[in-house]
This record gives C-alpha cells, sequence and structure tokens, in this order.
C-alpha cells in the first residue's frame, strides 16, 4: 500500500458527504460555525467559486464577494469541522477552472452568465454540448 492510499484510507471517515454538487462560478452560500469567547453562532457568507484547490481531506475552494466595493477572498476547506452547510444559490456558466479575471473586473462585467436553458448537467459530468 502506497503512502498515498495509507492516508487516503485513515482519512476517509473525515471527509463529508453531504456536499452539494458546485462548480466553478456558481454562487453559493457558505455557513461558517464563528466562535466568540464560549458562543457559537453560524455566519452565511455568499459569494463566487472562483478556485477549487486539492482533492481529499485537502481540499478547499476559494470564494469571492464584493464588500463595500472592495473584493474579499476566503479559502475554506471543504471537510472543515466549521463549515456547517453549503447552499448552491446561483449556477453560472463558466468556461474556465479558475476565475481569478474576475479580480480586474468592475460593475456589470463581473457578472457570469446563467447556464443556458436547456443544458442538462448530470451529477459528477462535464456539461453536455448541443
Amino acid at each position: 500500500m502506497s503512502t498515498r492510499e495509507l492516508i487516503e484510507s485513515v482519512t476517509k471517515d473525515q471527509l463529508k458527504t453531504d456536499l452539494p454538487h458546485m462548480d466553478i462560478g456558481d454562487t453559493i452560500n457558505m455557513h461558517v460555525r464563528i466562535i466568540e469567547g464560549t458562543n457559537e453562532r453560524i455566519q452565511v457568507y455568499q459569494g463566487v467559486l472562483i478556485a477549487r484547490n486539492g482533492r481529499g481531506i485537502n481540499q478547499s475552494i476559494t470564494v469571492r464577494r464584493i464588500v463595500a466595493n472592495e473584493g474579499v477572498e476566503r479559502v475554506f476547506p471543504l471537510h472543515s469541522p466549521r463549515i456547517a452547510k453549503i447552499d448552491v444559490v446561483r449556477r453560472a456558466d463558466a468556461r474556465r477552472a479558475k476565475l481569478y479575471f474576475l479580480r480586474d473586473r468592475v460593475g456589470k462585467a463581473r457578472r457570469l452568465r446563467d447556464r443556458r436553458r436547456g443544458l442538462k448537467h448530470v451529477q459528477g459530468l462535464p456539461l453536455a454540448k448541443k
């Protein structure tokens, strides 16, 4: 058994199984557990999924949002216990794996187009072309 297979077998029970299918460009709500002293609350962070990195237990996503006309990006480890829930709000059609070009866009140019009607997205498969 290789080292990678050994690590994957040890961390298999720590992986989350309730994650929704989300693609690059989707607008998502990240429900994050915030601990302030003895209090714990859930804060919703809504933004555009611009990057996915890693695999297995080390998988993380980068979510970008605009706050007071400033772009804010946060990197979330997907399988962290701090992530309470993830909701997909809006699906967008992106042609790239990383949407770092959105950092330079301002105003309406920042918007991504919605998934076109008629395209069926199968779980785990790329978009079917007509």
